[in-house]
């Protein structure tokens, strides 16, 4: 055993890269590469590639991916240092036609074999709203102009945010832009050329690990759940990822993927329907949708932002992976498009995933969190989500599905429910809860813990368990009182301006009670002020939420469980802190105070 481990110590290597090195060295400490891309080709299961302080203008591809979770291929940035790797090109060259507007002419060999400025937005569920979306950019000084509709948008005032109208032609592609009492030559002016940033070009390509890179600029496609997925990093169908410290921004679409092969059928479904989709999952399992093949991955303390589509997505790929302590923010804010594959983070298929410790805000057109069909045994827990449309959003799920010790703050709505199965359990929920009763599609439910397919069934309404939740503000639980199948409700706590279910049983309700809830912003992070009552513990006993008590869910007949199989229990908060057992206080936090309380919650 020690032999083997010797061997391998001895036989690992690690590769180092800086922009002032040659792709014609070694990859010594002494004569590092240039390019990221060069290195991946070259590392083997076990390397590890140190990446130095600079913006490194390429798409990297890794070839091959690590044998285990414990011999994989590490891409890190150097300790300490900032590495940028970009899908932009800085140009130069602009003449000025009139006003702000500004011209840049480049032949086309410039894109080299893909050209953003005539690759359109396309794909399954997506809604140009009337007009063409191209995959390209224009940034300056880092921020983010948007695309004019025609060139004689540009011919009007300009507003705060600056627009820019391309054409591409036999030979050449024109971009004119608007610059604001700037000459584009004297500034930092870029534009898209890699449509990925740091992405296998080909499936099964397991074990990476990027950490701790700045990643951004990509010329992202829609990545609905029935076609390839890409982002500005992605996983393309392979297994035991991680993806960590990374700032991830400026995606056309998505920010990260964890997503779906591609093949003949993408972007071929019928929108609206269901059983194209069905057909594309039966056909993900023929490739490899199982957990031993598939899933995996980790995806931890990234910042992602300035993302059209969403934060992350996955469909399928996304199965038995963890997202956690990631800060996710301004997901489709300019709404230029729309669609139904967006949100904060959406994923279908998220079968035994665990989200949990995310701040997910800002998150316009409909989700922090959706999940989409199939998350089956998933766990959403003590997450922070505010300011979007909706926080999260079940769609097709028969459950089991646990969503706990969350903090709910979006005015909009805190919850739509278009599913069954849900245990909603010790969360703080603010804002208005919306329920579809019934959706006639059929949708697949699962063997325990397996991408297996036990059955479809539609979404009757129901069959959902609320617990020991804090409802404030406008969060009105009787919106579940259509239900066509049974919801238990107990230990639940209504204050001013909520109302109970017809379900709630053993429930206190406080209509003279203002928790005066409040969330605000100061340099060392985000703070909770809100009012409490100890007494609700002696005016109210509350039991421990287990696996015993919260049952079976009723279409896959299967316990709200761990994914490893074992039993649940919600014996601890928001914060990790132990809960009492023989007596939990409602909402995410135990023993939090009495009176007005302050909480830094990010």
């Amino acid at each position: 055993m020690l032999l083997v481990l010797a061997s391998f110590v001895i036989s690992a290597k690690e590769y180092q890269v800086s922009v002032n090195g040659s792709d014609k060295n070694d990859g010594s400490s002494t004569n590092p590469f240039k390019t990221i891309n060069f290195a991946a080709q070259l590392a083997m299961p076990g390397d590890v590639i140190t990446v130095h302080t600079g913006t490194y203008r390429e798409w990297v591809n890794p070839v091959r991916g690590g044998e285990s979770d414990t011999k994989r291929i590490i891409y890190r940035a150097a300790k300490g240092e900032k590495v940028v790797i970009t899908g932009s090109e800085p140009v130069k060259g602009w003449e000025k036609v009139s006003g702000d507007i500004w011209k840049l002419m480049l032949p086309n060999s410039f894109f080299g074999n893909f050209n953003p400025y005539s690759d359109l937005i396309r794909g399954d569920w997506f809604d140009p709203k009337g007009r063409q979306h191209h995959t390209g950019c224009v940034y300056l000084n880092g921020n983010w102009m948007i695309e004019a509709i025609n060139f004689d948008e540009l011919k009007k005032p300009t507003d705060k945010t600056q627009l820019w109208f391309g054409q591409v032609e036999k030979d050449t592609t024109t971009i004119w832009a608007q610059f604001k009492g700037v000459n584009p030559n004297t500034e930092q002016v870029e534009i898209n050329a890699r449509k990925v940033v740091f992405y296998p070009n080909k499936n099964f390509v397991n074990y990476i690990t990027v950490s701790g890179f700045t990643l951004e600029n990509a010329a992202t496609n829609w990545a609905p759940p029935s076609a390839e997925q890409t982002g500005i990093v992605g996983t393309n169908w392979s297994k035991g990822w991680i993806i960590e410290n990374n700032t991830v921004r400026n995606s056309k679409c998505s920010g990260i993927s964890l997503g779906k092969y591609g093949d003949e059928f993408d972007n071929t479904n019928d929108a609206g329907a269901a059983d194209p989709y069905t057909e594309c999952v039966r056909r993900a399992l023929k490739n490899g949708w199982n957990k031993e093949t598939v899933g995996s991955h980790l995806v931890r303390n990234n910042q992602i932002y300035n993302c059209e589509q969403t934060g992350i997505v996955g469909s399928m790929g996304c199965s038995f992976s963890t997202v956690t302590g990631n800060d996710i923010h301004d997901i489709y804010v300019r709404r230029l498009f729309t669609g139904a594959e967006m949100g904060g983070i959406k994923f279908h298929g998220a079968i035994d995933v665990k989200i949990s410790g995310n701040h997910i805000y800002r998150v316009g057109g409909v989700a922090g969190i959706w999940l989409d069909w199939m998350a089956q045994g998933a766990q959403v827990t003590m997450n922070l989500l505010h300011d979007n449309q909706i926080d999260i959003f079940c769609e097709m799920q028969h459950g089991p599905l646990l969503i706990a010790n969350n903090i709910l703050l979006s005015k909009e709505r805190s919850f739509l429910i278009n599913s069954k199965g849900l245990a909603i359990v010790h969360n703080l929920i603010l804002g208005p809860i919306q329920a579809i009763n019934l959706d006639e599609r059929n949708t697949p439910f699962h063997q325990a813990h397996s991408t297996e397919i036990a059955g479809l069934f539609n979404a009757p309404g129901g069959d959902h368990r609320f617990y020991n939740n804090l409802f404030v503000s406008s969060c009105k639980a009787n919106e579940l009182d259509n239900s066509i199948l049974q919801v238990w409700a107990k230990g639940n706590v209504f204050t001013e301006g909520t109302q109970a279910s017809k379900f709630d049983r053993e429930v206190l309700v406080k209509p003279e009670f203002d928790a005066g809830v409040r969330l605000t912003e100061k340099p060392n992070g985000w703070y909770l002020e809100f009012a409490v009552d100890p007494n609700w513990t002696k005016e109210q006993k509350r039991q421990l939420v287990t696996t015993e008590l919260l049952g079976k869910a009723r279409v896959p007949s299967l316990s709200y469980e761990n994914a490893d199989g074992t039993p649940l229990k919600i014996d601890t908060d928001y914060f990790g802190k132990k809960r009492n057992i023989a007596n939990p206080f409602p909402g995410p936090f135990e023993n939090a105070g009495n009176g007005t309380i302050k909480l830094k919650v990010w």
